[in-house]
């Protein structure tokens, strides 16, 4: 409940809640200017071949991106389809879930790229930052203009700032939001004061010029330009992403703010290009970045910082973001159970050390290979676009959800696919220069989602499922049998049946058959995630006995899963209301103990050499059991590590077996030994 409202304390529109709002949101937009307008000049041939025409349909295009994707699309409707004013691409599909099974397919796809992205951002902006560095006289003359010590920086700092997460950024985070205040004032400064050259670049506020430049033969890549410009939008997505932490309202209010810094200091840029184009001493630079070329030399230390930190801070929202994208992925049951810390009591600060050793890893495989921020923009843009798409595949239904009439919704869809379609294709050029890196790592991702989702509907299509009432006459003999010795007080097992009535026949096959389990109480407990992220509340079935008790327990997707607590009480309170019976303990170290102890059983599945499956059946099941090898052990992840836990192998016997009947043979003396 805490974090609850110190959510809602953030949420509301306050001085503190824009802060918060400008550091952890505006990141991976607020850092495009880095990149965007040096990837379009170079693709076009470099600065010599850029005109005035040229530069004004490239700032209009980079104007209607962020106008139409961003404003519109993400600020003014998108953020409308908040789940209990949690945003995100799964948030949005769990509101969406119930109006089509194959939903969970964009899901499940935008996700994957999202992740993808959010390991390439770090390597890109960073990278980007640190190359103002050749740009300073003395770090040239100390180290040499060479790009090795860059990538040596750039890993020194990703390393660095991996290795703080598991540490909770909540210092860090207090002073993300000034930072990225003074950068997005940075950002205004600089490109004014090259803007005020040539004012008459606004007239790129008029649409005709982005469509002029696209059948322009100045502009040399045609259509395929906007995939350097999508760069200027690559963080959207995060808007939506980061609703639940910072609120619509602060969105509404910084929003503005931030776009009006954007498009000054890209105008400004285009106002530094067309004045610079005709300097052959600028012509002669090597890797050309706009953005540093434009800030005054007195201040192009500071400007390499700033940069540098916005950069980082970029990276630290990407990777945090990674981590609530992962944790509600799990909570969904598209994710294998990682195991999961918090380090600190505020929300949205959890820590996943395995996620957060592959992101590492990755992104420094891309600095290593890529070598240069240039190189990294070819594999940059594509997965984004695709997690861009599905968001507008869900938010169509949301629409027709929400009651919005067909031909409305439809137009709206068409409308923003197509622009999405448009960036997509135009990206896609980037594969075989280096965007088949992000398509890996989505593909990656989402077999692994595939192979998770796929192996549980196989498990739920054939597994078989009792009436627990059908058992209770043999419950309540195997409590009160004298001869056998109490196994437990409370015996608990987790059930995955959703039905208030049935649990697996395995389960009841664990109590009776394999080793029969004395107990005054039997727990049956189904764990539901609801689409309602902070949902908290159980219902009871106690059959009409004081020994047998199914649970079914309520949480939202953002809620920790931990059992141990959630039961003891349950288990209290049911006492206390006289449904199952008082367990008084004669040797306690607790004053006044209602509830005795407890053991959770906890099967463990096996594939058995009888199962009958087809061979993609038994291969998805086969792998879903490899990664479970790597994942955190179900006590764990269910906050059971201090409580008693017996785990019980069992067969998986699915589908249909077809035995082979043995033959009994006799000896052949016993055969003729009768008198």
């Amino acid at each position: 409940m805490e974090s609850i409202n110190k959510k809602n304390n953030i949420s509301k529109l306050t001085l503190a809640g824009v802060l918060v709002t400008l550091g952890v949101v505006y990141g991976d937009i607020g850092t495009s200017p880095l990149y965007v307008m040096r990837s379009v000049i170079h693709n076009n041939g470099g600065l010599q071949s850029v005109s005035e025409d040229f530069i004004l349909g490239t700032l209009s295009l980079v104007f209607w991106t962020l106008t139409i994707l961003t404003t519109i699309k993400y600020v003014l409707i998108t953020l409308k389809a908040d789940n209990k004013g949690e945003g995100g691409i799964f948030s949005l599909f769990t509101l969406v879930r119930k109006q089509a099974k194959w939903l969970i397919i964009p899901a499940m796809i935008g996700g994957s790229a999202l992740l993808a992205d959010g390991m390439l951002t770090p390597a890109v902006t960073v990278t980007s930052a640190v190359e103002g560095l050749k740009l300073i006289p003395s770090f040239n003359n100390l180290f040499g203009n060479n790009q090795n010590n860059i990538i040596i920086i750039v890993i020194c700092i990703i390393s660095l700032l991996f290795f703080i997460q598991h540490l909770g950024t909540d210092f860090i985070g207090k002073l993300f939001g000034p930072i990225m205040l003074i950068w997005f004032c940075s950002l205004a400064f600089f490109g004014i004061i090259n803007l005020c050259n040539d004012f008459s670049l606004l007239r790129a506020l008029s649409p005709h010029y982005a469509i002029k430049v696209l059948f322009s033969d100045e502009n040399k890549l045609g259509f395929f330009i906007l995939g350097g410009i999508f760069l200027s939008s690559t963080g959207a997505e995060a808007l939506y992403s980061d609703l639940g932490h910072v609120g619509k309202k602060n969105i509404y209010v910084t929003w503005p703010f931030v776009k009006i810094c954007l498009l000054i200091n890209y105008f400004g840029q285009g106002a530094w290009i067309l004045s610079a184009k005709n300097n052959p001493a600028i012509l002669a630079i090597k890797d050309l970045n706009p953005f540093y070329q434009m800030i005054p030399k007195s201040l192009l230390m500071f400007g390499i910082i700033i940069s540098t930190l916005a950069a980082i801070i970029a990276s630290q929202a990407l990777i945090s973001g990674s981590f609530t994208l992962v944790s509600e992925a799990i909570k969904l049951n598209l994710f294998p159970k990682l195991h999961t810390l918090y380090p600190s009591h505020s929300k949205g600060q959890l820590y996943i050390p395995s996620i957060s050793r592959i992101l590492w890893v990755v992104c420094i495989g891309i600095v290593l290979y890529f070598k240069s921020s240039e190189s990294m923009e070819a594999a940059y843009g594509l997965a984004i676009t695709v997690t861009m798409l599905m968001t507008s595949i869900l938010l169509f239904n949301y629409l027709l959800k929400k009651k919005t009439p067909f031909i409305l919704s439809l137009i709206i869809f068409i409308f923003f696919a197509t622009f999405e379609f448009s960036f997509f294709i135009a990206n896609a050029v980037k594969f075989a220069h280096g965007g088949f890196v992000a398509v890996l790592i989505a593909f990656i991702i989402l077999s692994v989602m595939y192979i998770w989702i796929k192996s549980y509907y196989i498990k739920m299509s054939l597994l078989e499922n009792v009436r627990i009432s059908d058992y209770k006459e043999q419950l309540n003999n195997l409590r009160k049998d004298e001869a056998r010795p109490k196994f437990a007080t409370n015996l608990v097992y987790l059930t995955n049946s959703c039905s208030s009535k049935k649990v697996e026949k395995k389960i009841m096959y664990s109590i009776l058959d394999k080793r029969p389990k004395k107990a005054d109480v039997y727990w049956f407990v189904h764990i539901s995630v609801t689409d309602e992220p902070y949902q908290a509340d159980y219902t009871v079935d106690t059959f009409g006995t004081s020994y047998i008790v199914k649970v079914q327990l309520n949480l939202g997707f953002r809620v920790e899963q931990n059992l141990n607590v959630f039961l003891r009480q349950i288990s209290t309170e049911l006492v206390e209301s006289g449904e199952i019976e008082l367990q008084s303990r004669t040797y306690t170290t607790i004053k006044n103990r209602i509830v005795g102890d407890f053991r959770f059983i906890l099967i463990q599945e096996q594939l058995s050499q009888e199962s009958k499956l087809n061979f993609w059946e038994s291969t998805i099941l086969k792998l879903n059991l490899f990664i479970k090898k790597f994942t955190v052990s179900p006590s764990k992840w269910f906050g059971l590590d201090t409580s008693d836990v017996y785990i019980e192998k069992v067969p998986l016997f699915l589908g249909h077996s077809n035995p082979t009947i043995l033959t009994r043979k006799y000896p052949l003396n016993k055969r003729t030994s009768k008198v």
